[in-house]
């Protein structure tokens, strides 16, 4: 039996994504921009000492569909450097689509310099690459265009649900295709990878889904979990996931997620990218974590605290904060908001060696006030004293010692 072929799968780069950063003195560049490059860094060392005999980037090269030059070469020498390890596959996401359908996609120059050992699958299609340790069968479905999967029917007059319906029987009926392509293609023993970029009905999103636009065809899983396949490689959702996870009857079907965190919605998520140890019917695989920035949001509670400077930055000491992206909610009271020293706090943030200050953000508790009643003006001033300490929500005891000593004085006058 031949040796399984070792397979890196990645996805969604987003190269340029400035969030959390500021301009790097050295390079002229975004902080956060030069984390994004660093994974990919990461992943060529692992890859090289891994001795990798193919690449799967699933989708999403850069953050915009026009990108940064400086971006583009700096994701253009990392994928160079993959190439000269292993045959590499860049299938288009939807980030990687321009507007206009005239256009080039971000990747495209890849395909029009014909830079030896790199595919740019743009289209479904199912190829035979071969590899040091052996030929593999891969089939490519890109970020489904609406336009393009339903350019040969007469939606006219359909509802926008029958459009929808339409996109997904279209997408369907291209994935069974490049099932059969496969087919085709391998025999027995050849091993088959299926890469993606679109949803997959029941996945878990990320954060990401706040920025879509527009309606996206979603798969059926049933489309994808096919004894053909002996390894699904999907992008576009960034949160890292195996849909097949409980099932020997299928493949596993497998979102390699980001490779860095993109906002504070993925804070608790990890980072990385997938090796896989390709056989035709017994791949394995496991999830790789990267050093992705660390992503802190820190909460402390000094409602009832008469330092509550000093209980934040005991809240903060609890904490490695040393190259994290660091936000600080402080939930107060109106009295303690006013003995709150905002500039020690920052001062101390950049003492622990933060990366960036997301925000200091104060949540103050702002007690409803008692109304005083259709007319206050009848009211005696014990009365209306009262009510007030109502409204402050001073304790009953406090408040009747208080109202006792407020009598004496009144009555004393």
């Amino acid at each position: 039996m031949s040796e399984p072929i070792r397979v890196l799968h990645f996805a969604d780069a987003h190269i340029g994504l400035e969030n959390y950063g500021k301009i790097d003195r050295e390079t002229g560049l975004s902080s956060r921009a030069l984390d994004f490059l660093a994974r990919l860094d990461d992943i060529i060392k692992y890859a090289r000492e891994g001795d990798v005999d193919l690449v799967i980037f699933a989708g999403d090269a850069f953050r915009s569909r026009s990108p940064n030059p400086t971006y583009q070469r700096g994701f253009a020498g990392r994928i160079r450097q993959l190439s000269q390890l292993a045959p590499t596959v860049l299938l288009v996401g939807n980030h990687d689509l321009p507007l206009n359908a005239a256009k080039a996609s971000t990747v495209e120059i890849f395909q029009t310099l014909d830079v030896p050992g790199i595919w740019v699958a743009e289209a479904y299609e199912t190829r035979r690459i071969e590899t040091k340790r052996g030929a593999v069968v891969v089939g490519a479905a890109p970020y489904p265009i609406r336009a393009r999967l339903l350019a040969d029917l007469d939606l006219r007059g359909k509802t926008i649900a029958e459009q929808d319906d339409a996109l997904e029987r279209a997408l369907h009926e291209r994935l069974r295709a490049l099932q059969m392509q496969a087919n085709d293609l391998a025999n027995a023993a050849t091993p088959r990878l299926l890469t993606g970029h679109f949803s997959v009905a029941g996945a878990v999103w990320g954060s990401e889904r706040g920025v879509m636009l527009g309606r996206a065809a979603v798969a059926d899983l049933e489309a994808l979990a096919d004894p053909c396949w002996d390894y699904v490689a999907l992008g576009h959702i960034h949160r890292h996931q195996n849909l097949t996870a409980e099932r020997e009857d299928a493949p596993p079907v497998v979102y390699s997620g980001s490779l860095e965190r993109i906002d504070f919605g993925e804070e608790k998520e990890v980072k990385g990218f997938c090796w896989v140890e390709l056989a035709r019917g017994g791949s394995t695989w496991r999830f790789v974590e990267l050093a992705a920035r660390k992503l802190l949001t820190l909460t402390a509670d000094c409602r009832a605290i008469s330092n509550p400077t000093s209980e934040a930055l005991a809240e903060m000491k609890r904490h490695d904060l040393k190259g994290a992206v660091v936000r600080l909610v402080i939930k107060l009271s109106p009295e303690s908001e006013a003995l709150l020293n905002d500039g020690v706090i920052a001062n101390e943030l950049k003492r622990a060696g933060v990366f960036h200050i997301a925000g200091i953000s104060k949540a103050v508790d702002r007690r409803a006030r008692s109304r005083l009643g259709l007319s206050p003006a009848g009211m005696t001033p014990m009365q209306l004293l009262a009510r007030y300490f109502e409204g402050r929500e001073v304790e009953a005891e406090r408040r009747e010692a208080l109202l006792r000593l407020a009598r004496e004085i009144v009555e004393g006058e």
